[in-house]
């Protein structure tokens, strides 16, 4: 996704939205990433800059869609090497601390599940 700022500043809600995660997954990853640094308002409330949201960015890249580890995607940024010439530059094999996942899209299956469950609480409830 290429990210192209409108403003000097984000909130956290707005950051959420650009970057896809929820809020919790992005005070977790400036714990994890000593780079990701977002300074506070007045209010103690997280501004997040452009570069801040770039780095973002990549950090999910290299968790969600390459497949590293915390650390592997932490000593890739420190590395300085861009995500994606990194996933070029190596045969899948070789990348270290990289978790092998089958791509499967699973965005139906939670639905299924309580499509399922309603449905059965339907029946129990037409017969008592």
């Amino acid at each position: 996704m290429v990210f192209v700022p409108t403003k000097l500043y984000y909130k956290i809600g707005e950051v959420c939205k650009i970057v896809g995660v929820e809020a919790y997954v992005l005070r977790y990853w400036e714990r994890e990433f000593a780079a990701l640094t977002p300074p506070k308002s007045r209010a103690g409330q997280r501004t997040y800059r452009p570069k801040d949201i770039e780095l973002l960015l990549q950090i999910r890249q290299l968790l969600y869609q390459q497949g590293y580890t915390i650390a592997g995607a932490r000593r890739q940024l420190s590395s300085g090497m861009p995500a994606s010439s990194e996933a070029s530059s190596q045969s899948p094999g070789r990348r270290r601390n990289r978790i092998h996942r089958p791509q499967v899209d699973r965005s139906a299956e939670p639905l299924s599940k309580v499509r399922t469950e309603l449905e059965n609480i339907l029946t129990l409830l037409d017969r008592g």
